[in-house]
């Protein structure tokens, strides 16, 4: 039997083995502690298969050692994973990630196509407690400075009748000098044509003999 088939037998016997027989409580793990797991299965064998089922995430392989200490095959993960104990039948997780490293960590022996299976071991990352912060209560200070206070002059207000005399009395008065002009002119010229018309103005003149030339006198 190759590794590959001896890895998916292990992989469906473990996962059923790992999720009947482990305990919801596991060790609680603060983030970045190292943490030290044990897995020393019922029956020694040719090969000892580390496996990890993760949280949301199903069952992970981790590495094979033979029974000579020997690492045989290794996962991408290994390097969050320390070697230098697996032949105590102990691996080390070097800073522990709660969404990474959350779940069961168990392993199996393979013994003449024989499987046993060592204990479980549950981590579960500490809860981080939310830290509610006060509600900051904000007061509102009124400012108590006064500006002072800038009287304004009203402007003076100018009497309606006043301000409306000169206006109306400057037309008044030039229609009434143009009345007057025209007026004089009337009464000149009714006289002038009076006069003309009028015989009882005019001194009859006495005729004089025909050779006389009368001289008009003449007033100084």
């Amino acid at each position: 039997m190759d590794q590959k088939t001896i890895q998916a037998l292990v992989i469906l016997l473990l996962y059923q083995n790992i999720t009947s027989g482990a305990s919801k409580d596991g060790q609680i793990i603060t983030k970045g502690s190292s943490v030290t797991i044990t897995c020393k299965p019922s029956a020694p064998g040719s090969l000892l298969m580390w496996f990890r089922a993760v949280d949301n995430k199903g069952l992970e392989f981790i590495l094979t050692v033979n029974s000579k200490g020997e690492v045989k095959g290794r996962s991408d993960s290994i390097s969050i994973f320390s070697e230098h104990k697996i032949t105590e039948n102990i691996l080390e997780l070097k800073s522990f990630e709660a969404s990474r490293d959350s779940g069961m960590y168990s392993c199996a022996s393979l013994n003449s196509n024989k499987l046993s299976f060592g204990p479980v071991t549950r981590l579960v990352g500490e809860t981080v407690k939310a830290t509610t912060r006060a509600p900051i209560v904000t007061t509102q200070t009124t400012s108590t400075t006064t500006t002072a206070c800038v009287c304004h002059k009203k402007p003076e207000e100018k009497n309606p009748s006043m301000s409306c005399n000169p206006i109306i009395l400057g037309p008044l008065a030039g229609g009434c000098g143009l009345l007057l002009l025209l007026l004089i002119i009337t009464i000149c010229y009714c006289n002038r044509i009076r006069t003309r018309r009028c015989p009882h103005h005019y001194k009859r003149k006495p005729r004089m003999p025909p050779g006389k030339q009368v001289m008009p006198n003449r007033h100084v």
